[in-house]
């Protein structure tokens, strides 16, 4: 197959590949602060905007599993890592030679950052052809480099920068200054003072004494003087000069954009494996997920909220996890419990999984069978605007209608806390309708919510409870269990805690 991508394996996915706004249930789902902190430090590459670019089937993305396959063989992960590592040396050398003025001096970086080019292709290139790899990305890449490396093109472009350099390193010439004047000329074999001064001196050297050297200021940009001297020299080698004048207008595009594209898309791998490589020395599991978009019978063991992960490990702190499994007819979670039990974080790592599996990235947990989804949507608690003239309630069912308009039968929907601002029999209704309308869509759905009830509503829902330490009702575990909502049971527990049951009260006031 010719290559095209890493990322993409048809060529018509790249095409549409432009930059697109941030979807808004990354804030909902704390994907935002996942992807700031994989891309962080990473910024030249622009890799945000891929974010924002799903997978649309199943093949894309075993496409990327076995990429990352692939890169999961340190000799290929420490070649693609120093081929990475030198086109970003390369490309502050082209930098710096935009920010120069003088035209010998820039053209002499550009020839510099040429000749990192060429060496890190051709290592790249010899290592691959000599590296087992299995995924058609590497394998399609790998061809393409190879034709690329023995092309006539690449062939003049590395013969011509050799001879180029090696003309430049051959320039002698001796500097004579008398009061302000200095007069360049050809170097004749003239004596190296500077030679024969360190080697009087050196004999009486007896031990390790203080050193007196002064360092001069180390600039990368020439001054006037050093600007007229190089003009001399290019006057005393005339066709040297002319030819690096020649050669930087020649080869301002000398970059192949197939191995550009690569060289940027790679690290949408780099950085992601550099991101949970943390995580998985602190004994976290990662999998490549099962992906179908036939079936909604979604499960994963021993899963976790990557965000929240990512700042647990930094604090050293303990991270829970949690499972859960879809069994036909079952689409909709109802998580219900304490407050501050997980509940959340629980409807979070759902959204986190689902989006991640679709963006070809291996997934947290041990094991992982998620469902290909259209779009996701979330549903999350607002702040009341002073701008926003309608009252809470009104924003959150113009905000769910909005929601349920556009949703499909393989879509996902992501229910957080909604309709606390109303009475309770008002919740138990648009809670109710609210999860009908879900129910017939056939739609995988997560709903946390404080109202028991919604838990049995239908064969398609499933109640899940966030526990609490039985001996300590105010300690929550961060387990989310497949178990009957009993919001009593809760109660009950935190008033025999604190001694405030009808039969201890009763007691003492009888006392």
């Amino acid at each position: 197959m010719s290559f095209q991508s890493i990322l993409f394996d048809k060529p018509q996915s790249y095409v549409e590949s432009t930059e697109l706004e941030e979807p808004p249930f990354f804030r909902d789902l704390n994907l935002n602060q996942v992807f700031s902190s994989i891309t962080e430090k990473r910024e030249q590459y622009n890799l945000y905007p891929f974010f924002s670019m799903p997978l649309r089937d199943v093949e894309g993305i075993a496409y990327r599993h076995n990429v990352f396959r692939d890169l999961e063989k340190q000799t290929l992960l420490n070649a693609v890592e120093s081929f990475a590592e030198d086109m970003r040396v390369m490309r502050q050398h082209l930098i710096q030679a935009d920010k120069l003025s003088y035209e010998y001096q820039k053209e002499s970086w550009f020839l510099d950052a040429v000749e990192i080019y060429c060496d890190a292709v051709s290592r790249l290139d010899n290592m691959l052809s000599n590296e087992a790899v299995e995924s058609k990305g590497f394998l399609a890449f790998r061809d393409y480099l190879s034709s690329y490396v023995k092309s006539d093109s690449f062939k003049w472009l590395v013969d011509e920068t050799k001879s180029l350099k090696s003309s430049l390193s051959s320039v002698k010439y001796c500097i004579h200054i008398d009061g302000r004047r200095i007069t360049v000329t050809e170097y004749r074999g003239e004596t190296d003072y500077g030679a024969e001064v360190l080697r009087t001196f050196q004999k009486f050297e007896q031990a390790a004494v203080k050193d007196y050297k002064v360092d001069f200021y180390d600039r990368i940009s020439m001054d006037h003087v050093e600007e007229q001297i190089l003009g001399l020299v290019a006057q005393l080698y005339p066709d040297i000069f002319s030819g690096l004048r020649n050669y930087y207008a020649r080869h301002k595009d000398y970059v192949d954009p197939v191995i550009g594209r690569f060289e940027r898309e790679i690290q949408f791998y780099l950085a992601y494996l550099g991101f949970i490589n943390k995580m998985k020395s602190d004994g976290l599991n990662f999998c490549y997920p099962q992906v179908t978009d036939q079936s909604k019978e979604v499960s994963a063991a021993e899963t976790f909220d990557l965000a929240l992960a990512n700042k647990l490990v930094d604090e050293h702190s303990n991270i829970v996890t949690n499972d859960f499994f879809l069994k036909n007819p079952e689409r909709i979670f109802v998580v219900s419990g304490p407050n501050q039990g997980g509940k959340t974080t629980f409807a979070r790592m759902f959204g986190q999984l689902h989006y991640l599996a679709k963006l070809g990235y291996p997934v947290p947990g041990r094991e992982a069978k998620l469902f290909l989804f259209d779009h996701l949507f979330t549903h999350f608690e607002r702040e009341e605007s002073l701008e926003n003239l309608s009252g809470k309630l009104q924003d959150e069912l113009i905000r769910i209608h909005a929601i349920l308009e556009q949703a499909t039968g393989s879509s996902i929907i992501i229910v957080n806390e909604s309709f606390t601002s109303a009475m309770l029999k008002d919740a138990i209704f648009l809670g109710k309708e609210v999860l009908n309308r879900i129910t017939e869509l056939d739609a995988l759905c997560v709903y946390v919510t404080f109202i028991d009830e919604l838990s049995t509503l239908s064969k398609k829902t499933v109640s899940l409870v966030s526990t609490i330490v039985p001996e300590n009702p105010a300690l929550r575990t961060y387990k989310i269990v497949r178990k009957p909502a009993d919001g009593l049971a809760y109660a009950i527990a935190i008033a025999q805690k604190y001694g405030l049951t009808q039969k201890t009260l009763t007691r003492r006031i009888t006392k």
